[in-house]
Parts: structure tokens; C-alpha cells; sequence
């Protein structure tokens, strides 16, 4: 690069950092993409709109208003990720969407029935209302256009139930999934109206409509007479199982009614936003610090790098409209610290090249270049993670999944180009002196971590089952397993209207402590309601005599009477079928890793390892929240994806070494001695990448507020096991799957061909040898088969299962 061009890309970095700063803090609009002030905030840190619906009819049942609190759920997730639907009472829901203070537009539709339609193929002039593309079935028509014509056979309201299932095949006997169908009585007539015209006409199609597409175009095999039909067809489990929940989502089984609208105020003061900010910026200071002391000119470059990468995760969340949270802002701030490892792991490799004796700028290029696999392995293999969580995943695990994606693909984005682009543009510059660069390594002996592998193990065992045993004791001594937050449990939503109108500071200051002590909630949530004198507290379920106390405390101090307080129960925010939907989505991508890392490692072993690696972190972090008590709510499922994010990458920088040894292993090294040079060789990166990451989170835990310290404390247990995994246990377990199912146990029993019998024998006895399969590999290829030219169509639910 010469020189003039150098200064040149130099300039245009600092200035256009410049900008998105001046962006950040003052608010200047970029065409397209809007102020980074503007970002959407959810109800913890800015409020929005709580509307609160009523059942109307008689009282329905639990399992109803589970169905319809999840449904609204879904539906006001097109509002904000961060949006809640809860249960209040009997027969009363509400719904709280942040960023949102006009209720009257979103009133209507979101107590209206789902837009879920079944749609007949052709009208009663054998028009098509729907017909087969080269991109698939397409309407021919604007659904406002069908809507109440004879071509809507059902809607929403008229299926009771869909499920997936499995459906033994009558011809062949083998086992295919599909959908069973239940209508309600009213839906059944209809339907077997709509199928009999269908099956008249050469078993003609009946279309699934929902928000804009079409899920499903079965064809029907059969009149549907009892209300019960089965949607087969050539899919997998997955597949049925999202067209279930898909048509279960599409009608609510109760008809709601308007009970009250209020615009609410931020469930946390400004204090709490500040705090954080400065903790951010605090964190970010250190780091820029000690990358500089570190990697000198090249810490520098990072710096710069990381400071843009903060720029433009803030712009890019208002240009995506992804709603922050105060989790949300901790994410960011952890994300910085996260940020750093592209960067560590580039001018470690950078000093290598240096100290084995290559110019300044074969050093740089090659360090850029052997970084390269680490860096795109170990991000890759989390945004798999997060565009699972996404796809399956709903609420605030859809947010955190969002807010994940983005940081990784801006971090890597920083790292591989503004990074190298501002290094270069040094050398160029005329910045050539090695000894800015970095300083030489010194030759470091290989420590032994395989030779203590049986004491990390034992640890790490121990580790793991401290949580499911103190999770028995605790419910054995009648404290509940964990220590669950109303997010999860359920709780009391406590209505008070005062004389006068106090500010979140003011309830945070004057009363939070003593109404901590009289509920033992440590993690009140308080919310102030606009143009009145209202405050909501909620907190954990509170009997009789905490109720009493209660009022009495604000009696005594506030002269609050008793009609002026109002208390209710309320369900969880997180319910079943979240944290359901959050398993699933956990486990998917824990299996797409899997899949991935053994792909590009082209070694089962490495995959394997490298899961349970990331089980262990779970576990570990799962166990402290067991043991110290801390409150499991929304903050909990971020705090665990988090790790699952975090923890990997570590893992994949250190078999990205060894895997780079094995290329060029002699014959004479040790498998042994390899796996501990590389482990010992990528130490000090482990170190330096898990303590930057760690400043950012205390910088959060000292400054931030009482659930910021929930999410804070766990995360830092979790840097810790993570930094202790990578070095301790992933290697040593990769090492003892190598040597027991792998190519050297091959020559292990290669060399004991040389043996006498009786030799032989001892071995045995002493159990020596192994054995390798390829089953792994064979199930492998067999489940990388597509199926095609699936098809689907409506039969009779026999009421026989089978």
C-alpha cells in the first residue's frame, strides 16, 4: 500500500468513527437508518402500552387461557420481541408492548380472532383463488377479497386443536408424521361441506392460509364426517410439528374484551440506563488500555476497531428496529468484551511470526491468514446458534438471538477489515519499526495439562453435579429448587394510588428496601402509570399476611387507605410453551455445532468434545444459581445463552491449533506432547481474551443495578469455567477419544502384534485395547439424504390411535 493511500484510509476511518460517534451521542440522522438515540427501548427502560383484556361468557378453563395467553404472545411479538402477555386472575390478560403509546391502534386486532383461513381451490364460478407457481402455491387474490365469500370454508375460531403426530401407514406399515386435525362442532360441518365438493372433484385441494402465505395445500383423500382429519403427507416431524403450531397460533379459543388501556412508565429509573453506560464505557477504556500495553501499535489499530464496532451496533439496532432491554444493553457490553478475541487471536499469531524471525509485514499477512479459520470457525458456529434460537425460539429469546447475530457479524466484520485495514495503513504509513509491533515471545516450556487430566475431570464432575443435587436438597427442604422470579412462577401485581405522583427514583430510594423486606422479593418490579398517581409493584406470590403488612407499611407511611390498593395474581410472563419453545430451540442448536464442527474438523471426536464442553459451562453456571440463590427470571435464559454463545469459542481456537499441528505431526512427537504445546501455545490468548471479557461484566456488576447484578454475577462465574474448559478439559477429552477410538489405538494394536502370547494376554487382561466404529460416519451419510416432491393431503382421524 503507498504511502499516500495509507494516510489517506487512515483519515477516513478516524473520520467516519468520528461520525458515527457524534451519530451516537447527538442524535444526527444517517439517511435510511436513523439516529442511534432513536432505538427502540423495551418497557424496563422506557414503558409502553399495558392493555388488559376480559374473557367474556362463562369462566374458562386453565388449559384455554394457556392456549390464548401464548397465542397473543405470538401476536404481539410483531410489535417488539420484548412484548409480554400474562394472565391476571381468572379470566382477565394482559399485554405489555414497549416503545408503543398509542393503544387504540393495536386494540382491535389484537382482539380479534387469528387470521388463520382454509380456503377452497376454485370460487362458485371455478375461478382459482389460489394456484401453483415456480416459487409455490400463490393466492390469486388479496385475502380481503375472499373474506366472506363461500370460499373460506374455516377460520381460525373453528379448529380446537392441531397437533403432530406419528401415522402408521396402511399399505406399508412404516411410520410417516403428520397433523391431526379437531374442529369444533360448528368448524365440522362446514368442513365436511367443504371436503365432500372437494372429493367429488378429483380429490381436489383445500389451502391453509396464515399472516400472508400458505402454509399447507393438502389435497382430500377423503369426506372429513366427524370433525376430525389428519393432514399426511411425505414430511418429517419438524415439519408437521410447525404447521401444528402454526394453526394452533391462528385463532385465539376465547372471545376477549377491552377492560382498560393505560400507558406505563419505565420499570427502571435513569439511573439504572446511566449506570450501565458508564460501566460500558468504563469497560471499554480498560480494554483499549490493555490492548495497547499489550500489542502496541497493533492494540492501537484494535482500539479503533472496537470503538467503531460499538458505533455501529448501536446505529444498526434502531436501522433493524431490534428493541433493547436493559439484559440487552449488558449483552452489548459483553459483546465488546467478546469483540476483543478476533483481535487477540490475530497479533498472537502476529508475534509468532515476529519472534520466529519474519519481517513486519510477512508477520502481519501470515498472522491475518492463520487467524483467519480460528476467528470464522468459532463465529460461524455461534450465529448457528443464534439463527436457531431466532427460528425457534420466542420472546425475550428471540430478542437476545437478534441482538447475538448482530454483534457477531459486526464484530467479525471489525476484526477481519477495519482491523487489518487500519494496520496496514500504519505500515504503509511508514510505522515499520518491529519493535512496535510486538514484543518478542519468550520460548515457553509446554505445561502437562494431560498429565493432570484425571483431577480435572474428577473437578469437573464434581462441578456439574453440585447443581442437580442442590436443586433436590433445596426442593427437600421446601425452598424450591431454584429461587424462580414471577417471570417464571407467576407472582402478586400490587395497584396503589397515592396522594401524589412519585418518580422511579424516588420509589427506588424511599420504599424498594423496606417493601423488600416485608415481601422477601429481592427483584421488585415497579411501574409507574402515566398521567395518574399509580404505581404497580410486582413481585413473588404473597400470602395473606405479607398482603396485610403490606398495606399497613402504606398506611403508616404514605397514608394509603385500603381502597386504594388493589392486588391480583398474575401468571408467569415466560410460560410453558416458551420455555418449552427454548429448550427446543437449545438443543437444535447444540446439534447444528455439532454437525458443523465436524464438518470442518472432518473429526467426530472434536464435535463431541467441543458439546460437552459446553454442557460443562451450563452446568457449572446452572449450579450457582442453585447454590447462591440468584433469582431465575428473563435475565436467567439470557445469561445461559450467553454461554452457549461464549463458550465455544474458546474451545474451537484450541483445536483449530491442534488440528494445524496434526498437519505437520512427525512421526516421532507424541500425541500427548502435541496437544499440551498447542494448548500451552494458545494459553496466553485464553487468558487475555476470557480477563477482557471479564472487566466488561464487572465494570456492569459494580455499576449496574440489582438485576443487572443477577445477570453480571452468573456471567462472570461463567468466563471463569469457560477460560478453565478450554485449557483443562477440552484437549484432555479430545486426547483420550483419539487414543481410545481413534487412529492411534490402531497403532497401538499394531505394535502389540509384536507381542508373545502371553504378552497378549495381559493386555487383554489389563484392557488395553479398543475398538473404532464408523457407525457415526455411516448415520451421517444417511441422514444428509433430501427427500423431495413431498406432498400433503386431508384424511379421516380414526378415533383409534396408532
Amino acid at each position: 500500500m503507498k504511502k499516500g493511500k495509507s494516510i489517506l484510509s487512515l483519515i477516513l476511518v478516524i473520520a467516519v468513527t468520528a461520525l458515527f460517534g457524534m451519530t451516537c451521542v447527538l442524535g444526527l440522522d444517517l439517511k435510511g437508518m436513523g439516529a442511534a438515540k432513536n432505538i427502540n427501548l423495551g418497557l424496563d427502560l422506557e414503558g409502553g402500552v399495558s392493555i388488559t383484556y376480559q374473557v367474556k361468557g362463562d369462566k374458562p378453563s386453565q388449559a384455554d387461557m394457556d392456549d390464548t395467553v401464548y397465542k397473543l404472545q405470538k401476536r404481539v411479538e410483531q410489535y417488539s420481541t420484548e412484548a409480554q402477555a400474562y394472565q391476571v386472575g381468572d379470566n382477565r390478560i394482559s399485554i405489555e408492548i414497549p416503545g408503543v403509546s398509542d393503544a387504540n391502534k393495536i386494540l382491535e386486532e389484537l382482539g380479534q380472532p387469528g387470521s388463520l383461513y382454509f380456503i377452497k381451490h376454485k370460487d362458485s364460478e371455478g375461478n382459482e383463488n389460489y394456484s401453483l407457481t415456480a416459487s409455490g402455491y400463490t393466492l390469486n387474490k388479496s385475502i380481503d377479497e375472499l373474506k366472506d365469500t363461500d370460499s373460506i370454508v374455516l377460520t381460525g375460531t373453528e379448529v380446537k386443536t392441531a397437533s403432530a403426530g406419528a401415522i402408521n401407514d396402511s399399505t406399508t406399515g412404516n411410520k410417516k408424521y403428520g397433523v391431526d386435525l379437531e374442529l369444533t362442532d360448528e368448524g365440522a360441518e362446514k368442513f365436511k361441506t367443504a371436503t365432500e365438493e372437494a372429493y367429488n372433484n378429483n380429490h381436489d385441494t383445500i389451502a391453509i392460509y396464515y399472516d400472508g402465505s400458505l402454509i399447507s395445500v393438502p389435497s382430500v383423500n377423503a369426506v372429513i364426517e366427524n370433525g376430525k382429519a389428519q393432514i399426511s403427507g411425505n414430511m418429517d416431524y419438524e415439519e408437521a410439528d410447525n404447521i401444528a403450531s402454526t394453526i394452533r397460533i391462528g385463532g385465539l379459543n376465547l372471545e376477549l374484551e377491552e377492560l382498560s388501556s393505560e400507558v406505563v412508565g419505565a420499570q427502571l429509573g435513569q439511573d439504572a440506563l446511566k449506570g450501565s453506560l458508564i460501566a460500558g464505557i468504563i469497560g471499554l477504556a480498560i480494554v483499549c488500555v490493555f490492548m495497547c500495553w499489550v500489542y502496541l501499535l497493533p492494540g492501537l489499530a484494535s482500539s479503533l476497531a472496537l470503538i467503531l464496532y460499538t458505533e455501529l451496533i448501536l446505529i444498526l439496532l434502531n436501522a433493524f428496529d431490534i428493541t433493547l432491554t436493559l439484559p440487552g444493553i449488558a449483552g452489548i457490553i459483553l459483546g465488546i468484551g467478546m469483540a476483543v478475541d478476533a483481535n487477540v487471536i490475530i497479533f498472537a499469531r502476529v508475534k509468532e511470526e515476529l519472534t520466529a524471525g519474519k519481517s513486519v509485514h510477512a508477520s502481519l499477512k501470515s498472522g491475518f491468514q492463520k487467524a483467519m479459520s480460528a476467528i470464522v470457525d468459532g463465529n460461524i458456529t455461534t450465529l448457528i446458534a443464534a439463527g436457531v434460537l431466532w427460528l425457534r425460539g420466542s420472546g425475550t429469546v428471540k430478542g437476545f438471538a437478534q441482538t447475538l447475530a448482530l454483534g457477531i457479524v459486526v464484530s467479525m466484520f471489525t476484526a477481519l477489515v477495519i482491523t487489518r485495514l487500519i494496520i496496514f495503513a500504519f505500515y504503509g504509513a511508514g510505522i515499520r519499526n518491529e519493535k512496535v509491533y510486538g514484543r518478542h515471545l519468550k520460548e515457553r516450556k509446554p505445561v502437562d495439562f494431560l498429565g493432570k487430566k484425571k483431577i480435572f475431570f474428577i473437578v469437573s464432575i464434581i462441578l456439574c453435579l453440585a447443581g442437580p443435587v442442590m436443586m433436590g436438597v433445596n426442593h427437600a427442604r421446601g425452598i424450591g429448587a431454584m429461587n424462580y422470579s414471577l417471570d417464571f412462577v407467576g407472582g402478586t401485581s400490587t395497584n396503589v394510588t397515592f396522594d401524589k405522583a412519585y418518580t422511579l427514583e424516588e420509589i427506588d430510594s424511599q420504599m424498594i428496601p423496606s417493601l423488600e423486606e416485608i415481601t422477601g422479593d429481592k427483584n421488585i418490579q415497579v411501574q409507574t402509570v402515566k398521567d395518574s398517581n399509580q404505581v404497580v409493584f410486582k413481585t413473588q406470590t404473597l400470602d395473606l399476611e405479607k398482603r396485610e403488612a403490606l398495606a399497613s407499611y402504606l398506611n403508616e407511611n404514605y397514608g394509603v387507605e385500603a381502597s386504594d390498593i388493589a392486588t391480583e395474581n398474575i401468571s408467569s410472563t415466560v410460560s410453558s410453551e416458551m420455555r418449552r419453545d427454548a429448550v427446543i430451540a437449545v438443543i437444535i442448536a447444540t446439534i447444528c455445532m455439532l454437525l458443523y464442527i465436524w464438518f470442518r474438523f472432518k473429526d467426530i471426536r472434536f464435535a463431541t468434545s467441543a458439546v460437552v464442553a459446553l454442557m460443562h459451562d451450563v452446568l457449572v453456571v446452572l449450579g450457582f444459581y442453585v447454590i447462591a440463590r440468584v433469582s431465575v427470571g428473563n435475565t436467567f435464559i439470557a445469561c445461559m445463552l450467553t454461554i452457549v454463545g461464549y463458550s465455544i469459542n474458546g474451545t474451537i481456537v484450541i483445536f483449530d491449533r491442534i488440528r494445524e499441528a496434526l498437519a505437520t505431526k512427525s512421526r516421532t512427537e507424541d500425541l500427548k506432547d502435541l496437544v499440551n504445546r498447542c494448548i500451552t501455545q494458545t494459553l496466553t490468548r485464553t487468558i487475555y481474551t476470557n480477563f477482557t471479557t471479564f472487566v466488561m461484566v464487572v465494570a456492569l456488576y459494580i455499576l449496574g443495578v440489582s438485576s443487572i447484578k443477577e445477570f453480571a454475577a452468573p456471567l462472570m462465574v461463567g468466563i471463569i469455567c469457560g477460560g478453565y474448559t478450554s485449557v483443562c478439559i477440552t484437549g484432555a477429552l479430545w486426547y483420550v477419544m483419539k487414543t481410545r477410538l481413534g487412529e492411534e489405538a490402531k497403532a497401538a494394536r499394531a505394535a502389540s502384534g509384536t507381542k508373545t502370547t502371553s504378552a497378549k494376554a495381559a493386555d487383554k487382561k489389563e484392557g488395553t485395547t479398543s475398538t473404532e466404529s464408523n457407525a457415526a460416519d455411516t448415520s451421517a451419510d444417511d441422514s444428509s439424504k433430501k427427500k423431495k416432491g413431498k406432498k400433503t393431503s386431508f384424511k379421516n382421524k380414526k378415533s383409534k390411535k396408532r
